[in-house]
């Protein structure tokens, strides 16, 4: 039987002879009894390093088929206000997890939307808020936010039904100028009010609580976002949908 040290003083010898080690030389020389003790571990490649530096939620987002926006248009500005404090509940839902995956055909629409965006007004660009949001992140969300049921139900889904956003197949979005402030939509994001549902528009621009400037503005977002494919829903006037719930449990992988 071989021993280490005939191993060891084979591979001087090649190395001495100016002979390149290569795999395959190496895998003739050891056979299984070949070496006591010696153990070829799996080379540390690249991917192998950006696979464990992925998140929890990055690995279902690619499981799942999800897409990170930025790699289909990386001009998309993102803000996304769950992986910060500086959202409604105050609490950073995600951790260290900082990226908007969507459907690869949602992301698709969208650099579609800031290509027509850009077209028409070359200063502005759309900003996102969330994308995909795991059913988890959902409960965490519906469990701390504290006002009554039926209100909740406002803002948002419950997660026994689930969201638009558990599958990607939805996106909050807002536009912002050249100097990166946020175009002036009447509300901020996540308002809880009537201030921010486009069904009450009319009205409150009739009773001046929304300007003409505010309505003209939410008026663009929804043009680019239905021209490229979205639809809007009738009570926040960021968020937009991909296709319907039903449309998407059939055809989709919802993040658990």
């Amino acid at each position: 039987m071989k021993n280490k040290f005939a191993f060891l003083f084979y591979i001087f010898l090649i190395v001495a002879c100016n002979s390149p080690v290569t795999v395959d030389t190496i895998e003739a020389i050891i056979t299984d009894d070949a070496v006591e003790g010696v153990k070829l571990e799996a080379p540390v490649t690249a991917d192998s390093i950006k696979q464990s530096e992925l998140t929890k939620i990055e690995l279902a987002a690619i499981d799942a088929g999800l897409v990170d926006i930025q790699t289909i248009d990386s001009s998309v500005v993102l803000d996304l206000k769950y992986a910060t404090e500086n959202n409604f509940i105050g609490v950073n839902m995600y951790g260290n997890f900082n990226k908007c995956y969507l459907l690869p055909e949602v992301a698709q629409k969208i650099k579609n939307a800031q290509t027509l965006l850009r077209k028409k007004f070359p200063y502005y660009s759309l900003i996102i808020y969330d994308g995909a949001r795991p059913k988890s992140i959902q409960y965490k969300m519906w469990t701390l936010l504290d006002m009554p049921h039926f209100e909740k139900l406002k803002y948002v889904s419950n997660p026994e039904s689930g969201s638009l956003h558990n599958y990607g197949a939805a996106v909050d979005i807002s536009i912002i100028d050249a100097n990166g402030y946020e175009l002036d939509m009447g509300t901020p994001y996540d308002y809880f009010g009537d201030l921010a549902y486009p069904k009450e528009e009319e009205r409150l621009l009739k009773e001046g609580k929304l300007t003409v400037k505010q309505l003209n503005n939410r008026l663009i977002l929804r043009e680019i976002m239905e021209i490229s494919g979205f639809m809007p829903i009738t009570t926040e006037w960021w968020h937009f949908n991909f296709c319907t719930k039903k449309e998407a449990a059939e055809k989709y992988t919802c993040l658990e």
